[in-house]
């Protein structure tokens, strides 16, 4: 029979959120999760199973539930972009877990990650004021037989 847990899950995913949002998933050591969350490493390991099942759990939590403060939300959208560039191309269930959150972000998805990544690179002041989001292209315009061109 498994020992009850000592420690407050929801502390522990926030500290790791932090580290992986600070440093990146790849950048991000089992050390420094160890270090940030002040478990060890067998709990850490117990709780979570591993470095990626600790991001499933931060990335499930930052972006499911209502946040609390506005630096909440910079926090949920810095865990978003580090899973959208990092994990979700190779990762099925990341993509998964990003493409609801975009979801939920609804049409000005594109528009509030792209400010967001752009802000972490020091590099809203020098932009132009946003207008409206361009209308982004759905494909093709399907052509047919008569229309092509040879």
């Amino acid at each position: 029979m498994a020992r009850p847990r000592s420690f407050d899950e929801a502390v522990v995913v926030d500290a790791a959120t932090h580290c992986f949002t600070d440093l990146g998933y790849a950048a991000t050591s089992v050390d420094d999760l160890v270090i940030a969350t002040g478990l060890h490493r067998g709990s850490l390991y117990g709780a979570f199973g591993s470095k990626r099942g600790l991001f499933l759990a931060a990335l499930a939590r930052h972006t499911s539930s209502p946040r609390e403060a506005p630096e909440d939300d910079e926090r949920a959208l810095d865990l978003l972009l580090v899973a959208s560039l990092e994990l979700a191309p190779h990762d099925d269930e990341v993509r998964d877990l990003v493409r609801d959150a975009c979801g939920a972000l609804g049409p000005t998805a594109v528009t509030v990650l792209g400010r967001r990544l752009l802000e972490r690179a020091h590099l809203e002041d020098d932009l132009p004021e946003a207008e409206a989001p361009p209308v982004v292209p759905t494909g093709p315009t399907p052509t047919t037989p008569a229309t092509r061109r040879a």
